[in-house]
């Protein structure tokens, strides 16, 4: 990742950023703890914003989102404009985040700043919509799914989290669409499974439901999808005892 560098004199001069970027990223995922410690020595010596960037996803790793989301958050409001991630991407960064600790009010206003950056950005857009569905404001959210589409046509989750809301909306022809829309764009995305099944059994075609739930179970284990469609198989099998 090409980033701009702050200055650090002949430390700066001397360290491979872009290799130590890198080598810190990896260490996220293993010692997470150990990756905070040595961004915040490569930021003392010239690191830069990459560092406070790899220090703020190792406490992400580490499971302190509000300590991330607030570093993510201050990284982006000193970054110019044509930075590269962008500052919107930072602060849309942050509003993941903050959702992740279960804090959807400071995912909101994280992600309002990032639309600020730029409102014609469709993920921002999608992230926001997930961010108001988990705040129960279902009409806003598709609102905002469907300018996504009509920025990228082709955005397989938004395409899913529009027929979620359209169902949540009672609105379940149109949610089915929707959700056939997303798994013609993407047929390996188990949300989309999962979702369709949720909508077919509102239709009333339970055996179209169970269908699409052994397909996200049996072909995408592991994800929360597969362990949400795992949860209503079951509830099924038990409402035909």
């Amino acid at each position: 990742m090409a980033l701009l560098l702050g200055g650090g004199g002949a430390w700066a001069e001397e360290i491979d950023h872009e290799r130590q970027y890198r080598a810190c990223m990896a260490l996220t995922h293993r010692e997470p703890m150990a990756a905070f410690e040595s961004a915040l020595a490569w930021e003392a010596v010239g690191g830069g914003a990459p560092a406070r960037h790899c220090a703020a996803l190792a406490l992400l790793e580490a499971g302190q989102h509000d300590r991330a989301a607030q570093r993510l958050e201050a990284l982006a409001a000193e970054l110019p404009a044509e930075y590269r991630p962008s500052p919107g991407d930072i602060m849309a960064q942050a509003a993941n985040v903050w959702l992740l600790g279960r804090r959807p009010e400071r995912a909101r206003q994280a992600i309002d700043l990032a639309l600020q950056y730029d409102p014609d950005v469709a993920h921002y857009l999608v992230d926001r919509a997930r961010i108001l569905a988990e705040l129960g404001d279902h009409a806003a959210a598709l609102a905002d799914l469907d300018r996504a589409v009509a920025l990228d046509p082709d955005d397989a989750d938004a395409a899913t989290f529009r027929a979620s809301a359209l169902r949540h909306l009672g609105r379940p022809t149109e949610a089915l669409a929707a959700a056939g829309r997303a798994l013609a764009l993407n047929p390996d995305n188990p949300s989309a499974w999962l979702e369709r099944g949720i909508i077919r059994q509102a239709l009333g075609d339970v055996p179209g439901a169970r269908a699409d739930w052994l397909k996200t179970a049996s072909d995408f284990g592991g994800t929360p999808a597969a362990r949400a469609a795992q949860a209503r198989l079951q509830a099924l099998d038990l409402e035909r005892r």
